[in-house]
């Protein structure tokens, strides 16, 4: 029998383990005093690239960047 008293309250709010943590990460940045709050948002940047894939075999990947603040 599950107990919901152990339910983590990120859980109980309807929330995903990634979006809590996010936003943890966001509110920790904000509080960082300059250089190190500037450093740690650049850090934040993702770069990856995507490519669809016609008939077995990839077509030119597209280079995405993207950052919370887009």
């Amino acid at each position: 029998m599950a107990s919901t008293a152990a339910v983590p309250f990120w859980r109980s709010a309807g929330m995903t383990y990634i979006s809590y943590s996010n936003i943890c990460a966001n509110l920790v940045r904000n509080c960082l005093k300059e250089p190190y709050k500037s450093e740690a948002i650049n850090r934040e940047k993702v770069h990856f690239s995507i490519s669809k894939w016609t008939d077995g075999k990839p077509e030119k990947p597209t280079i995405r960047s993207d950052s919370p603040e887009e």
